[in-house]
Formats: C-alpha cells, structure tokens, sequence
C-alpha cells in the first residue's frame, strides 16, 4: 500500500510547511497545494486509488474559499483524516478567536501557531501526537508483533483484534491461505482450530503459535498468572481493576513505596479504555484515547515497581481477620494483601432483547469496540445510551460509518451528556438523534451479521423497522461485584458503600469509616464501583490516588497494634 498523504494547504506560507515536513518524508507521502480546489482534488484523487489521507494542515487563510468550508468539503471525503489549522503569529491572537467555536464543534482537531523557524518541537509534538492518533485507530498496522490468523471476522477473532488494540500490541489479521498464515499453521503443534495467534516476538519463542478458545488464555500468556507471585508473599496494596481509579492508585501507591499489584479482568484502562477520545481530561489539550491513557499510566505504574496481572477476574475475596491478610483467589492463583482497593467499575447494561443477544460479536457490541468500528465502513450504525461514552463512540463511528443514529430513551441529550459533545454530534452530519426511543427486537441478515433493528417510540408504542449494519450498546452501568463478601456492604443497585454511606451499626465508637473506607478495616473502594461516585474518569482517578493515603493509615496502624 502507498504510504498516507499528509497534504499541506497554503498560499502564502506553503515554503514554511514544506520545510517544516521534510522530516515525515520517509514515512509520508508529503503534498502541497496552494488553494482549496487543489486541496479538494488532491485529496479526492488519492480516495480514488485507495490511499489513505492521515493529516492535513492548512494555512488559516484559503486564496479561494474560507478555511471552514474547506475543512467541511475536506471531512466529507476523507472523515478519518486529522486537520490541523496553522495560522501565522501575526494574525494568531484575532483568529483564535473566532476559531474556538468551530474547534469545539469539533471541525476541525486543533490550530496551532505556525513554525518560526526550525526544531519548532512544540508544534511537532501536537502533529506527532494526532498522527499517532490516526494511526492507533484507522491504519493497518505496518508492525505485527501479534498475528491473527483466521478465515473470517468471528466473535472470537474481534475480541482477540479488540483485547490487542486496548493494550497496545501491533499486529495484523491474516487469511489462512496468506503466507503469514500458512507459516503459523505449519509451526502450529495439534489440530488447527481458527483463529490461531501467532507471538512472534523472542519472549513468546517456547510458545509461538495458540489457538485460543477466549481473550483470558492469550492475557495469561502475555502478562502472567496471579500464581507468579510467591504464595508466601503478602503485598501492602492489591488492586481489583486497573481502570482510572485503579491506575491511579497502582501510580501513587508503587511510587510510595508499597508492594503493589494490580489484577484486572478484562484489559488495562477499563470501561473508559473503550473511548476513542477524551477531550476533557486534565493536561490533554488535544485529547487522548482511553486506550493511550490506560497504557501510559501502566507503564508509569511499573516504572514504579507495580506488578499487573491482566485476564484474571478475581471470583472472591476473603478478608482477613484480627489484622490477617485478605485474599483474593482467581482461577489463576491467589494473592494476599494487607489492603486491598475495589476498583473493579461497572459493566454496561444488557440490553435484554434476546435475538441481539445472540449477535454479540456478529454486529452487536457492549461498548465502543474500537476494533468494530473499523468494520463499519458503510454502514447504518446505531449507538444506544446518552452518556459520555456513548457520544464519544458515535463521534468515532462517524469516521467509518455512512450514517451513525443515537437512540436515547430521554427527550434530549443535555441532562446526561457534556455540551462539548453534543456541540460536535449536532454539527457532524453523519449523527442523528433518534430521541424517546427504544429497541424491542432485531435480527441478522443472510450472512448471520445484524441486519435490522426494530424500533419502538416510548411514547407512543409506534414501532418502525429499520436496516443496522452495526449496534454499539453503552446504556447505563452494572457493578462488578458478585465476588465480594457479604460484609462489604452495597447498596441496593449493588454499590459499595464507603465513608458516612456505610450503615451505621457498622460505626466503630459512632464514627463512620473514613471517605473511601468500606466497613471492613483494610478494604477501600474507588471510582464507579463506589455508591455515590461522579462516573467521570478524572473523579475517578483522583479517588484512586486519594485511597492510597488510607492504605498509609490502615498499615500504619497494622504495624502498630504488632508492636
């Protein structure tokens, strides 16, 4: 495949950008052009032999047609490009002006001061940054330290392709008859049951080809089992989930210097590892993916000397007695800890209809599934939920999608999603909202992928059926807590109480436990999996580090009644 275009758009400064991006030369098919048609037809000539268009930064100021109807006729034809706007210093404090409300609007990714001279690092970095973006979500992997093989997109095979992309593993999917796959097939030792894994990397040389029959065999082999960990060993801090509160606490509690471990279920970032971008977290002026926030924070954890344990959902936890250790027991072996922190978050909702759920995995999603997403080229999406989660998935499928219809049970989105997001839905083209409306049936077309929707007006009870090529269910949120003890009290909807929530004959000397404090000394609780959390990512990541001062207390306080 040829390599993406980057295309640079200016009169006036088309002599800086070129300068500027020699350097992604060798990487980047680089183009000019001088005036918005040029642009136009660029880029619609490079649709039509297929190669991709990664980034394209334009002059703030077009010699033929205003930079945002550009920007507008450039979206339509290539949707999965990022477009950065360069604008010279001298016009930089008026333009940003009456720019920011189309950036918010998400028009466009971002505007930057255009380069003054050489090593602008600063500007680089932000074209670094949405280049990596479009890679991680759009490209095809040019590494593929992992290989999957497997004759068609199974349920199986998109959640081995998802569990890869939200760790971060390069790696490619391959038809058994390619040459990648007859070469899997012939070191496979055993019957040939699709899709194959191939670990091509040298720490996986005793063990290059599974063929695994669910995501955990493929976690176990790359992160570890649990059992790893001596069973004499007793960790000051486990952590159940490595979601944002998870991290955060496994961040602040190794560089403390607590032994710490983390053991997550599913991958490392959790629910909010699903998210294709997150635009109002602290310090990412140009947002971040779930998934890069998630792997950043678990590299900067085991800088720290944190241990995680990926795949392991923990099915119970025994608290210790009279300043015991607990322990958590996975199937893949135990850990004893001195405190442990519950930060395991919340699933979504099922839908309930069960012929969709026959077809999760064949076009029906719990979640964002960035891997999905990719296959939604056009298609008539549907997104379910009105969160946060839920406008971040459809502003993503729309990259993909011919059309993307969120469906909300409520009249309108604003009680329960951020105004950023909305702005950017109602000025994507590509997004409807469907409102007062819910899903009663649906089935598969003739290949066995969804192939309708039947919907229903809650008001009304009229009913309407509808083609789907994809659903992406993200409606509410179901704690992950069957594994707890009953002395961990929950709420009715199954929260974990903490501090003044916790009832009160669980009180020691009329005092209730402290913030995030279950009523069992030793056990704390962080972020959605808490009664009465924010459900936002950075709240949760603060409880996560604010938990780790506790587990301080809570040791300091073992150590003293050893004394």
């Amino acid at each position: 495949m040829a390599d993406p275009v980057i295309l640079l758009v200016s009169a006036d400064e088309i002599d800086v950008l070129t300068d500027q991006f020699h350097r992604y030369e060798r990487d980047y098919d680089v183009r000019t052009a001088r005036t918005a048609a040029e642009a136009t037809a660029t880029i619609a000539a490079a649709v039509a032999a297929g190669q991709p268009v990664a980034l394209v930064v334009t002059d703030s100021r077009l010699p033929d047609q205003d930079v945002l109807v550009a920007m507008h006729d450039w979206r339509s034809l290539v949707p999965t490009s990022r477009r950065i706007v360069a604008i010279p210093i001298a016009r930089f404090a008026v333009e940003t002006e009456t720019l920011r409300p189309y950036l918010q609007k998400g028009k466009f990714d971002t505007y930057l001061v255009l380069p003054q001279g050489r090593r602008d690092e600063e500007f680089h970095y932000a074209v670094v940054e949405l280049l990596s973006d479009w890679g991680a979500t759009v490209a095809a992997s040019v590494i593929d330290t992992v290989r999957i093989i497997t004759p068609d997109a199974s349920p199986l095979a998109l959640a081995v392709r998802d569990f890869l992309d939200r760790t971060g593993f390069p790696h490619g999917t391959y038809g058994p008859d390619t040459v990648q796959g007859q070469e899997a097939i012939a070191l496979h030792d055993g019957p040939v049951r699709f899709p194959l894994v191939h670990l091509s990397s040298k720490p996986f040389a005793d063990r290059p080809i599974i063929a695994p029959t669910s995501v955990r065999e493929l976690a176990a082999l790359i992160y570890g089992r649990p059992s790893d960990i001596d069973c004499a060993t007793v960790v000051d801090l486990a952590v159940v989930g490595a979601g944002p509160a998870g991290l955060a606490a496994a961040v602040y509690g190794a560089s403390e210097g607590l032994t710490t471990v983390v053991i997550e279920s599913d991958a490392v970032g959790g629910q909010a590892g699903t998210s294709s971008m997150i635009r109002n977290y602290l310090g990412f002026p140009r947002g971040i993916s779930g998934m890069r926030l998630g792997q950043r924070a678990r590299v900067q954890a085991i800088r720290f000397g944190a241990r995680f344990f990926t795949g392991w959902p923990v099915v119970e936890l025994r608290p210790g007695v009279d300043g015991e250790p607990h322990t958590l027991i996975t199937e893949g072996g135990k850990v004893h800890a001195r405190a442990v922190l519950i930060a395991s978050g919340v699933a979504y909702r099922r839908l309930g209809v069960a012929p969709l759920e026959d077809l999760v995995g064949a076009g029906v999603n719990y979640g964002a599934a960035m891997t999905a997403a990719r296959e939604m080229e056009d298609r008539d999406v549907y997104v379910v939920g009105g969160g946060n989660s839920a406008g971040q998935a459809a502003v993503h499928l729309a990259r993909f999608a011919r059309s993307v219809t969120i469906l909300i049970r409520r009249d309108d989105l604003a009680a329960t999603m951020s105004r950023y997001l909305i702005d950017e839905i109602e000025w994507n083209p590509r997004i409807s909202v469907r409102s007062c409306t819910e899903i009663i049936d649906g089935g598969p077309d003739d290949s066995g992928q969804l192939g309708w929707l039947q919907l229903c007006d809650v008001r009304t009870r009229v009913e309407e059926r509808v083609p789907a090529g994809g659903l992406f269910l993200l409606i509410g949120a179901a704690p992950h807590c069957d594994w707890l003890p009953d002395d961990v009290r929950r709420d009715e909807h199954g929260f974990v109480h903490t501090g003044r929530d916790v009832p009160t004959e669980c009180w020691v000397d009329g005092l209730p436990p402290a913030n995030l404090a279950t009523c069992v000394p030793g056990i704390f609780a962080a972020g959605d999996i808490r009664s009465g959390s924010m459900k936002r990512v950075a709240a949760a990541s603060g409880e996560g580090a604010s938990a780790v001062s506790l587990v301080h207390a809570h040791l300091e306080a073992l150590r003293a009644d050893a004394l």
